[in-house]
């Protein structure tokens, strides 16, 4: 396993969309594996592999907090969103000590494939249900900061010029 680099602030890989995984390879389950290392090398929550570099559809999630459940979600998609919103203060490995309040739906479903190949689908909600859609984001080039109301946002990009 190797812990790999992770892509910060103005990287223009972070504001790129990934592309789907079609074959799911030795490389694909490297990548999956190598992502799940840097993930706990960094004490994240979850990475998606643009944030390394790699503009293909594959996240990484810890599962729990407390334990060492984690899951790599090849061309993950979110099938339904609930319409009441919960708020966390989030993170984000490619823009360290940077914390945020965003607004999200509650709870989610999503599907996509396991790295066996399998098609799994889900409920989340809570944190995991912001760690999903913050990972999801990353893949379609959406920093976490685009999610705040347009006046912080504002805001957000004159205190941070490399917005």
């Amino acid at each position: 396993m190797a812990i790999l680099g992770i892509k910060k602030y103005k990287a223009p890989v972070l504001r790129k969309r990934a592309l789907e995984i079609k074959d799911i390879n030795n490389e694909v389950k490297k990548l999956g594996e190598d992502m799940i290392d840097t993930m706990i090398d960094h004490s994240g929550m979850g990475l998606a592999a643009n944030q390394v570099g790699v503009l293909k559809r594959m996240i990484t999630v810890r599962l729990n907090s407390k334990k060492s459940e984690f899951l790599v979600l090849i061309n993950p998609k979110i099938t339904k969103k609930s319409k009441e919103k919960s708020s966390l203060e989030e993170g984000c490995l490619s823009f360290p000590n940077i914390f945020i309040e965003i607004w999200r739906p509650k709870k989610i479903e999503v599907e996509g494939l396991m790295l066996n190949g399998e098609k799994v689908s889900f409920e989340a909600d809570g944190i995991l249900s912001h760690v999903f859609q913050h990972e999801i984001d990353h893949l379609d080039g959406k920093p976490f900061y685009t999610r705040l109301p347009v006046f912080k946002k504002i805001k957000f990009k004159l205190k941070n010029k490399w917005a």
